[in-house]
């Protein structure tokens, strides 16, 4: 699983869970409406689609996540598919920030919905 920018020159993948608006990739995606610096509009769209690109990458398909700047709406949904996979909510952020980008998760409102995840 990766996260990017949604302009970004990426080599398909096997599933992309696309947060904001852009080119429709030729590969299997799902799009989430995302504001850029909030949450998703739709809660349980928004963790169906996570729980199906979490299933997708247990399966061993090439799974990533894409926003318009690939830090704050990317790094959420990465911490959000952390919490899901059994990381406690708690360590997401930094785990996220360590891992991909160290501004990753950039709104206190973003850390309050990754709390009501799990």
């Amino acid at each position: 699983m990766r996260g990017r920018r949604v302009a970004a020159t990426a080599s398909p993948a096997d599933f992309a869970l696309l947060l904001a608006p852009g080119p429709e990739p030729t590969w299997a995606h799902r799009r989430i409406r995302w504001p850029d610096f909030w949450v998703p509009l739709d809660r349980a769209d928004a963790l169906d689609a996570l729980r199906e690109a979490l299933r997708r990458a247990h399966d061993g398909e090439r799974v990533e996540v894409a926003c318009r700047g690939g830090v704050g709406r990317t790094g959420t949904a990465l911490a959000a598919l952390a919490i899901l996979d059994g990381l406690p909510a708690e360590r997401a952020v930094p785990w996220v920030r360590a891992g991909y980008h160290p501004k990753a998760v950039e709104t206190p409102w973003q850390r309050r919905w990754l709390r009501r995840v799990a």
